[in-house]
């Protein structure tokens, strides 16, 4: 595959140096506030402390079938028959056991003193419902789960900065931890700008759209962990849009917009952030995509808040979203700057005639295990988003001919 970080075209940005601006900024902004939740509700949070066992997992050693725990004297060979002394259910302690008798176990149960081994029910034969007979010679140690042995007292067993899943949630759980420190979410305002956009259930008129931007953002952005301030729709007004920058700014990290950002008469973002803050507007060598402002917007303290303009074509929105903006919403949560998961992959479509641009194409994995192309990469199309489960990353000017190798960025790896 070619590098897809290919030179880019005389006066654009290239995508990587545009997210090693955002990152450098985020870096200095990263997120210090930090609360208590309780380790029920905390999936998807970002430690703020390393997480530490005050206690060995499992706590005693224990059995990991159920069966029979005896001592390996009393089985010299298969076919012993031994007394059952005891039965030992779990979160039951049994008594030691005694020389020549077998306790019956189950899974999770504690071992009993004097036992060194576990035989499963199904090497057994019961003979009478006092006594059974051991079919197998046992193993020393076999099917006991030893104390300690997952994890021991004192070892950090999630350390800070790690994103909560559900099996980090669980096993912060495992070491008795009712609650875990965590940043808090990343606080993010949303509005949309253009006198055209209408919301849902509200009649179209002549030459409006409905504003599916507010909706893909709001749920990138609540997948991404983080609080949104939804300010709606604000009009092509300079004033509007100058009020909107400065409510959006209050008690937020970061303002994200869509649409506004180009050079027309109506759109007043430019003009409206130079007033209220700072602004860069960089063409970024990407398709769909390319017009991204970058900047902050001075709130009523002095302080800044963080801004991001995006294009307003849903599709340009949704993959600008994913390649710049998660990105900027780990790093301000102290996340390092990662590579995007990609897998080399077998292209079943033909891209005769790639663009300038570095190209991501909406595509999706099918049963033979290469990619299908959607047939209509418009940014326009929120379809392909819909029906894609990946990217593929195209560098500039480098055709695809059914067969190749390409670079494929799921789209779930994006974002997480």
């Amino acid at each position: 595959m070619a590098d897809p970080t290919s030179s880019s075209p005389p006066g654009l940005l290239s995508l990587d140096e545009a997210l090693q601006r955002l990152l450098a900024v985020g870096a200095q902004c990263v997120i210090r506030q930090t609360e208590d939740v309780p380790t029920l509700q905390a999936w998807g949070r970002v430690l703020a402390e390393d997480v530490r066992s005050g206690l060995d997992v499992p706590p005693a050693d224990n059995s990991s079938m159920d069966g029979y725990a005896v001592r390996l004297a009393d089985v010299p060979a298969a076919g012993a028959v031994l007394p059952v002394s005891q039965r030992i259910p779990a979160g039951v302690v049994g008594d030691p056991l005694t020389a020549g008798t077998a306790a019956r176990i189950f899974t999770g149960a504690q071992i009993p003193p004097g036992a060194d081994a576990v035989v499963m029910q199904e090497q057994c034969t019961s003979v009478d419902p006092q006594s059974v007979r051991v079919d197998v010679v046992p193993a020393a140690g076999q099917w006991i789960r030893r104390r300690g042995e997952d994890i021991a007292a004192g070892a950090t067993v999630l350390a800070r900065g790690t994103v909560l899943t559900a099996q980090a949630m669980g096993l912060a759980a495992s070491v008795g931890r009712a609650t875990v420190q965590v940043l808090r979410r990343p606080r993010v305002a949303l509005f949309s700008t253009g006198d055209e956009l209408a919301m849902p259930g509200e009649p179209l008129k002549p030459g409006g759209i409905y504003n599916s931007n507010r909706f893909t953002l709001t749920g990138l952005l609540q997948a991404s962990g983080c609080e949104v301030k939804d300010l709606g729709i604000v009009p092509d007004r300079l004033e509007a849009t100058r009020q909107a920058l400065r409510a959006a700014a209050e008690g937020v990290d970061l303002i994200l917009t869509s649409g506004g950002v180009s050079v027309g008469e109506e759109d007043h973002l430019k003009p409206a952030m130079r007033l209220e803050g700072r602004l860069d507007l960089w063409q970024v060598a990407m398709k769909p995509g390319k017009p991204l402002a970058f900047g902050a917007v001075r709130r009523g303290d002095g302080s800044e808040a963080l801004f991001v303009g995006m294009p307003g074509n849903p599709v340009s929105s949704f993959v600008t979203y994913l390649l710049t903006v998660a990105p900027l919403l780990r790093a301000l949560q102290g996340q390092p700057a990662r590579e995007p998961t990609a897998y080399a992959l077998r292209a079943d479509f033909d891209w005769p005639r790639p663009d300038r641009r570095r190209e991501f194409l909406r595509v999706r994995l099918n049963g033979q295990g290469g990619l299908d192309l959607f047939p209509n990469q418009s940014s326009g199309v929120l379809t392909s988003t819909v029906w894609a489960d990946g990217l593929v990353d195209v560098p500039p000017l480098q055709p695809i001919a059914r067969g190749d190798m390409v670079r494929f960025l799921p789209l779930n790896g994006l974002l997480g």
